[in-house]
C-alpha cells in the first residue's frame, strides 16, 4: 500500500505497544471530552441562567440522547474493526468498499431513528416517569435533537473511520471546533435571546452538523490518497452482514452504560425535580470521569484488529498489558481530583437557587462512584481487545449482564433504601462485565477468529 498523504506519526503495527496506545488514545480521549462538552455546556447554561427546572428537564433527556450517540460510536466502531483489519492485511480496495457501505448504512439508520424519536418523543418521556413540571422542557430539547441525528450518527460515524485509519487527530480537531461553537452558540441563544432549553438544543444541531460535513470532505480527500489493489464498489450487501456481525454487539457494547442510564432515570425520576437535577450534574462528571477508560477500550480495539490484521497476535497481548497499567494510573488521578474537589464540580451545575437535596445527591454520587472508574477501565479494554478480534458472543453477554446488574438492582433497592441504591448497582455491573469478559481472554479463542480471508 502507498499513500500520498503524509506518513502517520503511530503505527499500530511497528511501534512500541505502549506508546502506540498511549499516542493513539490522547487525542481520542480528548475528542471525547469534547463531545461531553455539548451537553454539560447545555447542562451548565441552563443549570445557572435558566434554572433547576430546567437542568433537570435537560438532565432527563440526556440520558435518552446518550442512548443515540452510544448507538453511533459502537456501530462506527464496530464496523471500522473491518476496515482495520482490511488495513492491517493491505487489503486497500476491500477497506474503501467498507468504509463506503458503513457511511451508507449509518446515514440511513439515524435518519430513521430521528424520524421514530420525533414520532415517540412524548410516550419516551411518559415511560421514564418524568415530572410534569419538567416535561416540556423535555420534550422541546428531545425534539430538536432528534432533527439533527442523521448529523450525530455521520459525525461519530466518521470518527471511527478516521480511527480505524490510525488517525485519531482529525477527529479531535473538528470536535474542538464544534464545541466551543456550541458554547459560543449556547451563550447567544440563551443569555442574548432568551431561547431557554430549546436554544441550547439548536445550538447543538448546527454545531454537530457543520462537524459532520466538514468530516466528510476531509475523509473523502484522505481515501483518495490511497491506492487500491482490489476493486472498489460503493455499497456491498455481503460487507455489509459481514461488518453487522461486529457492528451490532458493539453498539450494544457502546450502548450498554447510557442504556442502563436510561432505565435507572426512571428510577431517579420518582424522587423529585431537586434529586433529579443533582442526579443529572454528578452523571454529568461521571461522563467525563470515564471518557479515558472508554476511549482506551476503544484504542485497543483498533490496535487489535491492526495488528491481527498483519497476523501479529503476540503484539495484542503485550498491548494489553499496558493498558492496565494505564487504567490504573488514570483512576487514581480521576479519584483524588473528585474526592478533593467534587463539590465545585457540582456547584458549577448548579445555580444559588438549587436546592440543598440536587447539591448533596450529586456529592453523593461524585464521592462514590470514584472509587470504581478502575472497573469501567478493566472492563472496556477487555471488552476493546474481544471487539478488535471479532470475538463478539462472550463480550455481549458479559454487557447484557452488566445491564441486567444496573437496572435490577436500583429498581428493588431504591424503593427500600431510596436513590443510594442507583450508584451502588454501577459497579456491580462494571466488576461483573470485566470478570466474564477477562475469562473469556484467558481462553484464547479469540486469537483464532478471522473477520477477513
Amino acid at each position: 500500500m502507498s499513500m500520498k498523504t503524509q506518513k502517520k506519526a503511530i503505527d499500530m503495527i511497528t511501534d512500541s505497544p505502549g506508546r502506540a496506545l498511549l499516542l493513539f488514545a490522547l487525542p481520542m480521549i480528548l475528542g471525547n471530552l469534547f463531545q461531553q462538552f455539548y451537553n454539560i455546556i447545555d447542562s451548565v447554561v441552563v443549570g445557572r441562567f435558566v434554572g433547576e427546572e430546567a437542568l433537570a428537564s435537560v438532565g432527563a433527556s440526556y440520558s435518552i440522547t446518550n442512548v443515540f450517540i452510544a448507538i453511533a460510536v459502537g456501530g462506527g466502531i464496530g464496523s471500522s474493526v473491518v476496515v482495520s483489519q482490511f488495513l492491517g492485511a493491505k487489503q486497500t480496495g476491500n477497506m474503501k468498499t467498507a468504509i463506503s457501505t458503513t457511511l451508507i448504512n449509518f446515514l440511513l439508520i439515524g435518519a430513521a431513528l430521528g424520524g421514530l424519536g420525533l414520532l415517540f418523543n412524548h410516550r419516551i418521556l411518559s415511560f421514564m416517569n418524568t415530572p410534569e413540571n419538567v416535561f416540556d422542557n423535555a420534550s422541546v430539547y428531545l425534539g430538536i435533537y432528534f432533527l439533527g441525528l442523521p448529523f450525530l450518527f455521520m459525525y461519530n460515524v466518521q470518527a471511527s473511520v478516521f480511527q480505524a485509519l490510525g488517525d485519531s487527530k482529525t477527529p479531535l480537531y473538528l470536535l474542538v471546533f464544534s464545541s466551543l461553537l456550541n458554547v459560543v452558540l449556547d451563550l447567544l441563544f440563551v443569555t442574548q435571546l432568551f431561547m431557554g432549553v430549546a436554544g441550547v438544543a439548536i445550538a447543538t444541531l448546527i454545531a454537530q452538523g457543520l462537524s459532520a460535513v466538514i468530516s466528510f470532505l476531509i475523509l473523502i480527500k484522505r481515501l483518495k490518497g490511497y491506492e487500491t489493489s482490489e476493486a472498489f464498489r460503493f455499497y456491498d450487501w455481503d460487507m455489509m452482514l459481514h461488518m453487522m456481525r461486529v457492528a451490532i454487539p458493539s453498539t450494544l457494547q457502546q450502548s450498554i452504560v447510557h442504556i442502563g442510564m436510561l432505565l435507572v432515570q426512571s428510577v431517579v425520576n420518582v424522587f423529585g425535580s431537586a434529586v433529579m437535577a443533582g442526579f443529572a450534574a454528578g452523571t454529568r462528571i461521571e461522563s467525563i470521569c470515564i471518557v479515558p477508560m472508554l476511549a482506551l477500550g476503544n484504542a485497543m480495539s483498533t490496535y487489535t484488529a491492526q495488528n491481527i490484521g498483519a497476523g501479529r497476535t503476540d503484539r495484542v497481548k503485550k498491548g494489553y498489558r499496558y493498558c492496565y497499567l494505564m487504567v490504573g494510573i488514570f483512576a487514581v488521578i480521576i479519584c483524588i481530583i473528585m474526592e478533593n474537589w467534587g463539590d465545585w464540580f457540582i456547584r458549577s451545575f448548579l445555580n444559588e437557587g438549587s436546592a440543598e437535596t440536587a447539591f448533596q445527591t450529586g456529592m453523593d454520587y461524585v464521592r462514590f462512584i470514584s472509587f470504581f472508574y478502575v472497573c469501567i477501565g478493566l472492563k472496556a479494554t477487555t471488552d476493546g481487545l474481544l471487539r478488535g478480534a471479532g470475538d463478539v458472543v462472550v463480550f455481549t453477554a458479559a454487557n447484557l449482564v452488566n445491564l441486567a446488574i444496573r437496572v435490577s438492582v436500583a429498581a428493588l433497592l431504591a424503593p427500600v433504601i431510596g436513590v443510594q441504591a442507583v450508584w451502588f448497582a454501577v459497579p456491580m455491573g462494571w466488576t461483573a462485565n470485566y470478570i466474564l469478559s477477562f475469562l473469556r481472554y484467558l481462553t484464547g479463542k479469540w486469537e483464532r477468529i478471522r473477520l477477513i480471508s
